[in-house]
């Protein structure tokens, strides 16, 4: 098992989890479910801790290109999220009032059975997402601006070779068999199929729209690197994998990186756009969070102009920066604007829930992908002007 590359353990463990939820007995789906239990709450300890270690000493060696560098990378991610979103309502607009009309309105979610674990282990993070990136910007630019912070540069160096071995020793290996679990007790509630029933129409629009957000982001890094973008995109698909498996942007970071590196990005250029993108680089969430909205307020006869939802679209990609590296926190992040631009009701929010929650792996799985073309880019503008970069290909972590 171990001879076979990352995708294809992902992908077996995916068709595994779904087969194998079929005649498994209660209590054995509860050993993966303890185990899911348990190795969340260790990831969720583990990201900021990646962030700080990734994060600070990259921004720290960029020297005085840091603030540049930082405003350059927001600004890609924040355009192509609102990009995305444009994209989803201008498809959602010639596609989705025809396929409203033959869907029943008022359509309910019922909640699933849950698998509950023999036992739960707390494992709280030492401080959240947002904190870790605000310290490690803070640090970093700290470290490449004064001159008197040579012990500190050394001590982040340090840090982030724990954090790489964790990465390579720890998490990597697990990631297979937690996906397993995640799609074994998908396929036991019954929750997969029931989805892929009751919004097939939608669902089929979204990947189809995500997929044609992927291949305009490789495009445009292909022609300014200069390189294929298919092949490009494939070396990302453990990435895309990975996301599609853990629904967390923030967890998939590590698969992320190294795809990344394997692509040709300096591993300080990755090491800093890649964790960065996963909190501020929503495209895929952006363009479900949009699709989603336009189908409830073509079913409830709410106002879906094109002023507001360019007004919605233009705040999903602010206040998605806040929301955590969590399965679903994107959508958490974004109830206020519902509420505020769109309108929603309490009821309204809920069934948006519910649409986002169900799709929410292929958001997320394009969110990350997206982050490769990303640093390409980033790396293809500022690698020449960082004396501290790898120019060769870095070596997996």
């Amino acid at each position: 098992m171990k001879k076979l590359g990352l995708l294809p353990r992902i992908l077996i463990a995916i068709v595994l989890g779904l087969a194998v939820g079929q005649f498994l007995p209660l209590d054995g789906v509860r050993v993966f479910a303890t185990f899911n239990g348990v190795f969340s709450q260790f990831l969720n300890f583990l990201i900021p801790l990646i962030i700080v270690g990734l994060v600070t000493p990259a921004i720290g060696e960029v020297g005085s290109n840091a603030g540049k560098l930082l405003i350059a990378t927001v600004a890609i991610a924040y355009l192509d999220t609102t990009l995305a979103g444009l994209l989803a309502y201008g498809t959602g607009m010639a596609l989705f009032p025809s396929m409203v009309e033959a869907t029943q309105q008022g359509a309910v979610i019922e909640e699933s059975t849950t698998v509950a674990p023999f036992f739960t282990i707390s494992i709280p993070a030492m401080f959240d997402v947002m904190t870790a990136l605000i310290f490690s910007f803070l640090m970093g630019l700290s470290i490449a601006h004064l001159p008197t912070t040579k012990t500190l540069k050394a001590i982040t160096l340090e840090f982030r070779e724990i954090v790489t071995k964790t990465i390579e020793r720890a998490i990597i290996p697990l990631l297979p068999l937690y996906i397993f679990g995640i799609f074994l007790i998908m396929a036991v509630t019954g929750e997969a199929y029931r989805i892929v029933l009751v919004f097939a129409k939608i669902i089929v629009v979204i990947f189809v729209i995500h997929i044609l957000i992927l291949l305009y982001e490789f495009t445009i890094a292909a022609i300014i690197v200069k390189k294929n973008p298919f092949r490009l995109l494939w070396t990302m698909l453990p990435a895309y994998a990975t996301a599609l498996g853990t629904s967390s942007s923030a967890a998939t970071i590590p698969v992320t990186l190294q795809q990344t590196m394997k692509n040709g990005v300096s591993k300080d250029i990755a090491g800093f756009t890649i964790p960065l993108c996963a909190t501020v680089h929503m495209s895929g969430s952006a363009m479900k969070i949009t699709a989603c909205a336009l189908t409830i307020c073509l079913l409830q006869g709410l106002p879906h102009d094109p002023v507001t939802f360019l007004n919605f679209i233009c705040m999903l990609g602010i206040v998605m920066v806040a929301s955590p590296g969590v399965p679903g926190g994107s959508i958490m992040a974004c109830l206020g604007i519902l509420a505020s631009i769109l309108m929603f009701n309490p009821e309204q929010q809920a069934l948006m829930i519910a649409l986002y929650i169900a799709m929410d792996s292929f958001g997320t799985a394009c969110n990350v992908t997206g982050d490769g073309a990303i640093a390409l880019i980033v790396d293809r503008i500022y690698c020449k002007d960082i004396p501290h970069s790898h120019t060769e290909k870095d070596k997996d972590i």
